[in-house]
């Protein structure tokens, strides 16, 4: 059983692939992949694996966007962070889903599913449509609503900061950090699920592992490759180097 995984949060796909073992699933993990531009490619150049999992947000767009670029002849089980949305669309059209965290039991679920049906899947253009209509409702919902404080952890309990003083956000061996002007916290939540909820127009998510604040940012300097790297407040030990395919968007929310 040849498996897929299209997932740009290290920590996400480490989970996955534990939790699959523990759900006695055999399978052979051909790749995992972190970006649409990626992905497209990968389908370009490779037989059909037997099942994809894929996060709809990805490093550098919605993972809806590869089949927009690429036909995929393979079932797909989708992960996200986004509660109750789209799901009428999911169950109508025989694609399973996962929201994240994934639990155990609903991967099991998913798992059956496949098997039972073990058929190729196609996602028509006007699912897509909805899909991408419902997550842009649902971002804006967010972003009216998004959250002024966070709980983060301080010796043996938690303490509450304001998300105001945060300048960056970073993930490291599968811990979540948040850096203020005085100190390093470790938050209790996945880099996705955090960046999820904070204000759109106030944070970025310039890679897979990290996340600043624009009030943060000092310069954005030349780098290689086409890519930026950007002096940030309070830098520790960190280079804050903008993805490729992400470059161009990010100046454009720089100059917002």
């Amino acid at each position: 059983m040849n498996v897929l995984i299209i997932e740009d949060e290290f920590r996400a796909a480490n989970q996955l692939q534990n939790m699959l073992k523990t759900c006695d699933f055999e399978y052979n993990l051909i790749d995992i992949i972190d970006t649409v531009e990626d992905a497209v490619v990968w389908f370009q150049q490779n037989e059909m694996p037997n099942l994809v999992f894929m996060d709809i947000q990805l490093a550098d767009g919605l993972s809806f966007e590869i089949f927009q670029k690429v036909e995929v002849e393979a079932p797909i089980i989708f992960t996200t962070a986004f509660d109750q949305y789209a799901i009428q669309a999911f169950k109508v059209n025989s694609v399973d889903y996962l929201l994240k965290p994934i639990q155990e039991e609903d991967l099991q679920k998913a798992l059956q599913k496949f098997s039972k049906s073990n058929q190729s899947q196609h996602i028509e253009n006007s699912v897509l449509k909805q899909l991408l209509t419902s997550i842009q409702t649902q971002t804006e919902q967010k972003n009216a609503k998004t959250r002024n404080g966070l709980l983060v952890k301080e010796g043996t309990g938690f303490v509450q900061i304001k998300v105001a003083d945060v300048h960056y956000v970073y993930s490291e061996d599968s811990i979540t950090f948040a850096v203020t002007k005085n100190k390093r916290y470790i938050v209790d939540e996945t880099i996705d699920q955090l960046f999820n909820s904070l204000d759109s127009d106030q944070f970025y998510k310039i890679n897979r592992g990290q996340v600043v604040a624009k009030n943060a940012v000092e310069k954005i300097n030349p780098y290689f490759n086409h890519r930026v790297k950007l002096t940030v407040l309070q830098e520790r030990d960190q280079e804050f180097i903008v993805s490729r395919q992400k470059t161009s968007d990010f100046k454009a929310w720089m100059n917002q």
